[in-house]
């Protein structure tokens, strides 16, 4: 099994902002490039833009659906809370809601998230489930989350603003791990931010004269909208649609945006910050600097692309092609097919972001054919969010999506712990052997082919009923097993099912199985897990 970090657009972003925030002068200085005096005043160097943070969110729910294995254990205030919110939900009839709390077939549960440092309304997050303190649930597995608020930290039971909303399948991780935490769970992308960011810049010395100059700089370098004076102390501003995917440079290039401009301190500028491309100390920043000053830029820029350090190409190059000049896709492209580059996935990204979308869609899906796994993962990341025909998406027992990759080299299931749930089947169709008996880990879940049959016969035992769910047939290919374990099962009617129903960390777990007895000639790959319990203090 090998364990391999997915989602690389959001990865990336958290590292690009990371790196750009640190190591500014002063709390909730934003970085600039030079502090030279003689290439004029920066935005930075009259004001502080607020560091954009990540914001620990918190609430409690109520997970239903569990199959007797759930709490009636509530602390009163939370049982107060939760009955006034749950009515707020509802019209007509109400509901017994202390019978509701006290059932077997549900439990009260903490929720705690982290929203992104520069979120936009609907944005989508992982978090993490657990039982309140003194529950005595056994498995959260396979329950629903009902809707739930998150609030600041803190905050959970107060009438504070309500920063976000959280409803899904809890998943809990059995893969890779002897005895599993069954009642640890997440819901996977449900979290949805309830507002966008709004940033603040804040003048060290309030006079209208500065924030009018600031606010009016901004428009004109980024669009009408961008940035508004709020007082003599304050300007507010937005992300432009344009840099929607690239918020945290935009931020960074607000800071470094110069405030008045003359031929003379254009060239200075341009030279000086062309020359720091190649201070490692400088780089980063030198390269967001010149984007700010737009394409005036890119004369310069354009004499780098043929620079013999790779580092200092590619960012000329991203820099040319963020501005709208298609000289730095060449340069790009050849960094990204370079199975000898270290700074691939760099340069796929910035393709992807800035880059026309066909030619940057032709290359993508060049590059799930590529002999480096991690480039696969990352071409097959972009194409999802580029909703590219490469990759075939269908949504799965209302809980997670199946999708397949047709156009690569490579045979594999991948399964994400992180971001919307998913079950990825690279080369597919992938076919299973015949002759073929596979459990999931409590046994309670059967796959049985038998030699030369073209089918396999499923079924489901589920704890504390008598009897099994099943047969259901399906076809030897792994998405056509995942379908057929997954499929919600009729609620009324006669007839066999169509599947048996169970919950994508159950599939997680089953598939799991099928890759380590070898009934699949494919690879297992697992994205990570939220890492929400290393950000948030206990």
């Amino acid at each position: 099994m090998k364990s391999l970090w997915g989602h690389w657009m959001l990865r990336a972003s958290l590292l690009l902002a990371a790196a750009l925030l640190a190591g500014c002068g002063g709390k909730g200085r934003m970085a600039e490039p030079g502090d030279d005096p003689e290439l004029g005043q920066t935005v930075a160097s009259v004001a502080e833009i607020k560091r954009p943070e990540q914001a620990v969110v918190e609430g409690y729910g109520l997970v239903g659906g569990l199959p007797g294995t759930g709490s009636s254990i509530c602390p009163t205030g939370v049982r107060r809370y939760l009955k006034s919110y749950i009515l707020r939900q509802l019209s007509g009839t109400t509901p017994d809601l202390d019978a509701l709390i006290d059932s077997k077939n549900t439990a009260v549960v903490q929720l705690v998230g982290l929203i992104p440092a520069l979120p936009s309304k609907d944005d989508r997050f992982d978090v993490r489930v657990r039982p309140v303190d003194g529950s005595d649930a056994t498995s959260l597995r396979g329950g629903w989350l009902y809707e739930a608020e998150l609030r600041g930290q803190g905050a959970a039971q107060t009438r504070s603003r309500v920063l976000a909303r959280v409803e899904g399948a809890v998943f809990v991780n059995t893969i890779g791990t002897a005895e599993p935490s069954l009642t640890d769970g997440y819901v996977l992308g449900g979290g949805a931010v309830g507002y966008d960011y709004a940033g603040r810049i804040r003048l060290r010395r309030g006079e209208y004269t500065v924030a009018n100059t600031i606010r009016n700089r901004l428009n004109e370098r980024y669009g009408a909208g961008t940035a508004q004076a709020i007082s003599a102390e304050e300007i507010g501003f937005v992300i432009p649609p344009a840099y929607r995917n690239r918020k945290a440079r935009f931020v960074v290039m607000l800071a470094t945006t110069y405030l008045t401009e003359t031929p003379e301190l254009l060239t200075k500028r341009i030279d000086a910050l062309i020359a720091g491309l190649g201070v490692p100390e400088q780089a980063e920043r030198s390269e967001i600097g010149l984007e700010a000053i737009g394409r005036s830029s890119l004369p310069k820029l354009a004499a780098v692309l043929d620079d013999p350090r790779e580092a200092l190409r590619l960012r000329a190059a991203r820099c040319m092609l963020n501005l709208g000049d298609d000289r730095g896709w060449s340069a790009l492209q050849a960094i990204a097919e370079d199975p000898d580059s270290a700074l691939r996935l760099e340069a796929l990204e910035a393709i992807v972001q800035a880059g026309q979308r066909n030619p940057a869609a032709a290359l993508t899906r060049r590059l799930l054919r590529d002999d480096d796994v991690r480039v696969v993962l990352a071409a097959y990341e972009h194409l999802r969010e580029m909703q590219d025909m490469a990759v075939r998406q269908e949504f799965i027992g209302r809980s997670f999506y199946l999708e397949q990759v047709v156009q690569t080299n490579r045979r594999a299931i991948f399964v994400a712990r992180s971001g919307a749930p998913r079950v990825v089947v690279f080369g597919a169709p992938l076919a299973c052997r015949d002759n073929l008996f596979i459990e999931s880990p409590d046994g309670h879940i059967v796959i049985d082919s038998r030699a030369g049959q073209d089918y396999a016969s499923l079924t489901r035992r589920v704890a504390g009923r008598q009897g099994v769910i099943g047969p259901v047939r399906s076809g030897l290919t792994v998405s056509e097993i995942t379908r057929a374990l997954a499929a919600e099962r009729p609620r009324t009617g006669g007839g066999s099912p169509v599947g048996l129903g169970i919950s994508y960390s159950e599939v997680t777990a089953v598939l799991e199985q099928l890759s380590a007895k070898e009934g699949v000639a494919a690879d297992f790959w697992v994205g990570p897990l939220p890492k929400i319990g290393l950000l948030v203090k206990k």
